[in-house]
């Protein structure tokens, strides 16, 4: 995996336990993670979610789990994607590639702030502020709310979503975007069982309202 990752112009590093890739995850600040959930002395989610408070690194996890709720459970972690062993190396490509389209450069437009009463998301420190403390957010909880919250009122369908949000045709239970949005809500709505920012539009999909329009 990792020769092959190479020959596709990708710097790499990698670790054989959960210790020594923190180590490296310090000094060499990836874009990518590829994690296995099992190693030798760390386990996979509890890493994947310590990276992921430490920067907003993209994170990609192997398992020869075949599980749905493991998947879920690893979304929920705050992995972009998971992929399930054996797998090719022209997936993991695929997968690798599809991920960090989404560190494509901003517009003008989409570098402005979005402010929704106490609600802030800047996309260019892509940091979330609510009553001006800032939200952790994972980095596709971040991509997904902002996704949302460019368009006030519109909704969206899980698959919509993930094409537009994900940036590829993810093959897989739909179900990830609840446990993203679910994820979400807890970090920025006051009442998670009656939420007032991200809605639940049943038999559809989710909208974001602004508080202003919020009845």
């Amino acid at each position: 995996m990792h020769r092959f990752l190479s020959k596709q112009s990708y710097q790499m590093e990698s670790a054989e336990d959960g210790k020594t890739a923190m180590a490296m995850f310090e000094q060499f600040n990836p874009d990518l993670v590829i994690l296995d959930v099992n190693l030798p002395d760390a386990n996979g989610y509890s890493l994947c979610q310590e990276m992921q408070s430490r920067t907003n690194v993209f994170v990609l996890m192997l398992t020869s789990r075949t599980d749905e709720a493991d998947k879920l459970r690893g979304f929920a972690q705050g992995a972009d994607d998971y992929i399930t062993k054996p797998f090719s190396l022209g997936e993991l490509g695929g997968r690798v590639g599809a991920i960090l389209k989404r560190q494509r450069v901003v517009t003008t437009a989409e570098q402005q702030c979005l402010v929704f009463d106490k609600l802030v998301i800047d996309p260019v420190r892509r940091e979330v502020k609510l009553n001006d403390d800032i939200v952790p957010l994972t980095a596709l909880e971040f991509d997904l709310l902002h996704f949302l919250a460019s368009h006030p009122g519109r909704v969206w369908r899980r698959a919509e979503l993930i094409q537009e949000v994900w940036d590829y045709e993810y093959v897989g239970d739909q179900r990830v975007v609840d446990v993203h949005i679910g994820q979400i809500r807890k970090k920025i709505e006051i009442d998670t069982s009656q939420p007032a920012l991200i809605q639940t539009v049943r038999g559809v999909g989710y909208k974001f309202e602004s508080p202003a329009t919020v009845s």
